[in-house]
């Protein structure tokens, strides 16, 4: 017989322990709390049992400081817990980390089981869901129409935008009938579609209370919803699976309607801020448009032929001027030149250079007066052939040798027969006066 490792007990209890813990890990566990004791540390110690059994458990201060009730013997709770061995004893225990009442722990699981269910089919995926409209018409509300909900959604609304329309889907939101109507309100509005959005929910209560809100039927509604779809349901720290499935979540109802809502004051303040930026772009824009308008103005009227020929005209004007002032001093100067001359005859007192002087004094006053004469005729002769190139470029001139100008009843040029309609009034501009006519029939060059 081979000798066997014999086993101190401290030794037994830790290797239980470690397979307990190892392979049991953590559990949930329904049972009756007796032998409750509270101890002085902040630690809870009792046992949970049910007709046939029942297992020591520990409950340490930083587990239970969460608890929301007040555990007492012969109450029905649900747990969560890490299966153990307590060494010094050689128990089995369970080392208690959550407790609920029994009912809501079952919900609570129950709602656990389908959030996991719904998320991995995707119904609770962003990419499903639907960005609020900015500007809103109209709200529809699926509530009770005599809860507090209603009244509290209905007051943030009159006070902040009371030019928002309001649609009330009448529906319970507690107990046995509730999940059929929230999912018809739902379903109605739908199919109406009569508002921009849609606010769901109710007032704060327990998990009961809101479980209506948990149900498969009313989260699948409100996913297939085409209208988006805010949840309001409780309060802020209240969290139900509409919440996760709605295009958005609202802390309460109140807080729902102050997001569907742009405040009045704050409403008109951008439409004046937004009016005045307009009326400032409209201004720089004719301010623009004036300097424009008066440069083109200005081009073209130095191009236009009628301010050639009046430029030209002005120049031949200061030429005539210039040339009759010359002539005129000249003959001054010769006017005088003849009695000088005498003047200096008469010192010399020479008869024969006197009559010399005279010869030559007629000689240039001749050439004097043929250039004169001559130079006239140039500059004439220069402006009437100035005069002849403008009256070439001239639209009157054109006219004037048989070509006309046809213009639409809005004053535009035609400039092909592409532009003319039939039946279409016409205004001829011919050299000496104005035709009105209809076109008839069109005929394209061969």
């Amino acid at each position: 017989m081979s000798k066997q490792h014999i086993l101190q007990v401290s030794e037994l209890t830790k290797k239980v322990r470690f397979i307990l813990e190892s392979e049991l890990n953590r559990v949930w566990l329904c049972g009756e709390i007796s032998n409750f004791v509270g101890a002085s540390s902040g630690h809870w110690y009792l046992s949970l049992k049910d007709s046939k059994s029942q297992v020591r458990c520990a409950m340490f201060k930083g587990a239970n400081r969460s608890v929301r009730l007040t555990p007492s013997n012969g109450q029905q709770v649900l747990v969560r817990a890490k299966v153990s061995l307590y060494e010094p004893r050689g128990d089995f225990q369970l080392i208690i980390e959550q407790m609920e009442d029994a009912g809501t722990g079952l919900l609570r699981q129950q709602f656990e089981q389908l959030k996991q269910k719904l998320s991995t089919e995707g119904v609770f995926a962003q990419h499903h869901k639907t960005v609020i409209p900015k500007h809103l018409q109209t709200i529809g509300i699926v509530t009770s129409p005599t809860g507090a909900a209603v009244k509290d959604i209905l007051t943030v609304l009159k006070r902040r935008n009371p030019n928002l329309a309001v649609i009330i889907y009448p529906a319970l939101v507690q107990g046995s009938q509730a999940v059929n109507d929230i999912v018809h309100a739902i379903n109605t509005a739908n199919a109406r579609n009569e508002c921009d959005v849609l606010i769901v929910g109710r007032g704060g209560g327990s998990l009961e209370d809101l479980w209506s809100f948990n149900e498969e039927s009313v989260v699948r509604a409100i996913y297939q919803s085409q209208l988006p779809i805010i949840s309001a349901v409780g309060h802020e720290t209240d969290t139900t699976l509409s919440d996760y499935v709605a295009d958005l979540r609202a802390a309460t109802p109140s807080a729902a309607a102050e997001l569907v809502s742009q405040d009045s004051s704050e409403l008109l303040q951008k439409v004046l801020i937004l009016n005045q930026r307009l009326i400032n772009v409209n201004k720089r824009k004719l301010v623009s448009y004036n300097i424009s308008l008066t440069h083109f103005c200005h081009r073209l009227s130095r191009v236009h032929p009628a301010q050639q020929l009046q430029n030209q005209q002005q120049k031949a004007d200061e030429l005539d001027n210039r040339l009759t002032s010359a002539i005129t001093r000249h003959l001054q100067a010769l006017a005088n030149r003849p009695q000088q001359l005498s003047h200096h005859f008469t010192l010399l007192s020479p008869q024969k250079i006197i009559l010399q002087n005279k010869e030559k004094t007629a000689q240039l006053t001749s050439r004097l007066v043929s250039t004169i004469k001559q130079a006239q005729q140039q500059r004439g002769e220069l402006f009437a052939h100035t005069i002849s190139e403008l009256q070439i470029v001239s639209p009157l001139a054109t006219i004037a040798r048989g070509y006309s100008v046809t213009r639409n009843k809005r004053g535009n040029i035609i400039r092909s027969i592409q532009e003319v309609k039939d039946k279409q009034e016409l205004t001829i501009q011919m050299s000496d006066g104005l035709i009105t006519t209809k076109v008839m029939a069109k005929q394209s060059p061969l």
